[in-house]
């Protein structure tokens, strides 16, 4: 047996149920005294209250919904914002590099040049997914220092740790790559003779964690830009108190800490 307000429902649209309802509780309030004395109005009000009852915890259901996804609409348009600001002035800087290296030296700009392609593939393509697997964002990484190895004129120091016990797990992309960029920015471009990168992955007990230490030159003024801030804004968005992030400076060297609970 069908409810009454699915009755109702199946017969008048929800906003002209609304306006029914509102007409009858005017009518009820004003000519209180005479339907009063109407047999089963007593009955009738009962029921008008019941529809009234469930017509408002409708509405509020609709609403709140709407809400809800209005505002993972917004979150989700912000997220792919912010997802494509990440790395662009490395792709300007690289094919610069190229278009020197291509006379000079063609086959070694071939492998520069498919590894770039990689990762332009990996940064346009699985960058606008919500999530992609941790090994893909390892290789992603894995491309990008070994173009910059293979670009510089000097001998820098890069030593990758991995212990991961499972590179299927998913986790947002493009987060691990600001951490590593900077350090190559801020620290290797900026020194002449021994830079180094250090940088260590774990992934363990659904809990996935990015360390990255890189030494700079201390004379130079560190620029803010608005990498670290897409990076916080992402992780606020994407891991809502469910990450930690650190970083700190001892001497002339840069540590940065990301972790991911999943």
């Amino acid at each position: 047996m069908l409810a009454p307000f699915s009755i109702l429902k199946s017969v008048l649209s929800i906003r002209v149920l609304r306006v029914v309802l509102v007409v009858l509780g005017v009518i009820i309030v004003f000519f209180n005294d005479s339907l009063g004395k109407i047999e089963g109005f007593v009955e009738f009000l009962l029921f008008y209250f019941i529809v009234a009852l469930i017509a408002l915890f409708h509405w509020l259901f609709v609403n709140i919904r709407f809400i809800i996804n209005l505002k993972n609409e917004k979150t989700k348009t912000e997220l792919m914002h912010l997802q494509s600001q990440v790395n662009p002035h490395f792709f300007f800087n690289m094919l610069n590099n190229l278009y020197g290296l291509v006379d000079k030296d063609s086959e070694k700009a071939k492998m520069l040049i498919l590894k770039l392609s990689d990762m332009m593939r990996y940064s346009i393509y699985e960058g606008q997914k919500t999530q992609v697997t941790l090994g893909e964002e390892i290789e992603f990484l894995q491309n990008y220092i070994a173009l910059h190895k293979m670009r510089y004129h000097k001998n820098i120091e890069v030593v990758v740790k991995q212990n991961v016990a499972n590179e299927k797990v998913k986790i947002a992309p493009l987060l691990f790559i600001i951490l590593v960029e900077n350090a190559f920015k801020h620290g290797v471009e900026k020194l002449r003779k021994d830079a180094f990168v250090h940088i260590t992955i774990t992934g363990e007990n659904n809990q996935v964690s990015l360390e990255v230490e890189n030494n700079f030159d201390m004379e130079e003024q560190q620029e803010k830009g608005i990498g670290l801030q897409n990076l916080k804004r992402r992780l606020e968005l994407a891991y809502p108190k469910k990450h930690q992030f650190e970083h700190s400076i001892e001497g002339n060297s840069y540590k940065t800490y990301l972790s991911l609970s999943l």
